[in-house]
């Protein structure tokens, strides 16, 4: 693209300036030419045969920028699911419960507070005491981020794994003598964090849900005594299983490394444990209002931790201004509405408890307990099909297939009444 700028804006004059270019010569440190090989035998009828060369080798910062390029690479990154243009869209976990009208209102709120001329000065620390009336938590315990996944990333590069700089790290420290940071985690969790975990170097165990999507407490507490770290998601993305809550805990309170607890669909379940980081400096309970909000789009998330981690997390980890101004002033119009959030998750799960008894009915499906606002059912050797019929009936819905021991899993996101009624027709004309 730049050689084909250079040529357009030659016209006009553009012969003299390649003649006055032809009587410049610039001679580099071997006295040849600029733009013209040393070796280069066919520039000059005069020079002397040319002698072979050699390719040069890769200087050794070059060589080890490429592996630790091709070691990412090797990683893959999350997989978002496939867009179906006009789809009915339950495939993402996206909340359609809250009216169009709250998002309506958030941005309009949003436009006439904002000035994005200006960085968001103070705008964050506003967001932060909003969230401390919302919460009923200290403003010095909250701090945000740019969604709930850039304060996981962050934690897992600054504090979990001391600033390790990815796999091709690992090698390099195991010749050291460094020790590899062990997480552990339940099989399957979020991959998002898998993912990232991967990409620091880190060691990522799971403890594997049974048959039917349940997690044991002590067996995970036991394999927790050869851990660095503990992550879990409650409920569980993608099994929408949540502990008993003094199963989480007793998980809590007895290990004494950092512990991480999603809480992305917290609003869904039967509880928070964000109140445990009073008496716990070692728990972060991270959340986010893109589900329970449905704000996915402007990417507004928060961590709940003692005042020491929240603090250095703000002051030195987190960048000056995670958040842009508009995400900043639609989330404070947002939390002014909280009831509507409210009402918006009690219709999510009523409408949760619809699909499950309605999917439950057909002997073709295993379906999951959830408390999230998805439901996970295994359609056994029919769930490509299952999947393909769906979208060609306009429906997404997310393929997952193997999940734990079960092999067709497919998730579907709760969504409005009539969204949810349309995605109940369709199966029922697939199978009835």
């Amino acid at each position: 693209m730049r050689g084909q700028g250079a040529g357009a804006h030659d016209g006009g004059t553009g012969g003299s300036k390649r003649q006055m270019c032809r009587n410049i010569i610039i001679e580099q440190k071997d006295g040849t030419p600029m733009g013209r090989r040393a070796t280069d035998s066919s520039s000059s009828p005069s020079s002397s045969p040319k002698s072979p060369t050699r390719r040069p080798r890769a200087k050794p910062k070059t060589r080890l920028l490429a592996d630790r390029i091709d070691a990412i690479s090797r990683i893959g990154g999350y997989q978002k699911p496939e867009m179906l243009p006009g789809a009915l869209k339950l495939d993402s976990n996206e909340n359609y419960t809250v009216p169009k009208q709250f998002q309506t209102d958030a941005i309009i709120a949003a436009r006439r507070n904002a000035d994005v001329r200006e960085y968001p000065l103070g705008g964050t620390e506003r967001l932060v005491a909003a969230l401390s009336r919302s919460t009923k938590m200290p403003a010095s315990m909250i701090a945000v981020g740019n969604g709930s996944d850039q304060i996981l990333d962050m934690l897992l590069a600054h504090v979990a794994g001391g600033g390790r700089s990815g796999p091709a790290a690992t090698a390099e420290g195991a010749k050291k003598g460094e020790k590899t940071v062990r997480i552990l985690t339940s099989d399957p969790t979020f991959g998002f964090f898998e993912d990232r975990c991967r990409l620091y170097g880190m060691q990522l165990d799971g403890v594997p849900f049974s048959d039917d999507m349940a997690l044991d407490a002590s067996e995970f507490l036991e394999r927790a005594k050869g851990a660095d770290v503990l992550y879990l998601d409650s409920p569980n993305n993608p099994t929408g299983f949540q502990f008993a809550k003094s199963d989480l805990q007793g998980i809590i309170s007895g290990f004494d490394g950092l512990v991480i607890i999603d809480e992305a669909y917290g609003e869904f379940g039967r509880y928070t444990v964000s109140g445990m980081t009073r008496g716990h400096p070692n728990l972060a309970v991270v959340r986010t209002l893109s589900k329970s909000f449905g704000l996915a789009g402007l990417r507004l998330g928060y961590m709940i931790a003692d005042r020491r981690l929240t603090g250095a997390f703000t002051d030195v980890v987190q960048y000056p201004y995670p958040l842009s101004t508009i995400s900043i002033e639609a989330g404070l119009e947002a939390l002014r509405r909280h009831d509507q959030i409210r009402e918006a998750a009690k219709v999510v799960k009523s409408e949760r408890a619809r699909i499950i008894e309605a999917l439950r009915k057909y002997d073709a499906f295993d379906v999951f307990d959830s408390d999230a606002n998805f439901v996970l059912f295994d359609a056994k050797g029919a769930y490509k099909r299952v999947h393909a019929a769906l979208a060609e009936q306009g429906i997404s819905v997310r393929r997952l297939g193997r999940v734990a021991g079960r092999q067709g899993c497919l998730r579907v996101t709760v969504g409005t009444r009539e969204m949810n009624s349309r995605f109940l027709i369709a199966i029922r004309d697939l199978l009835g």
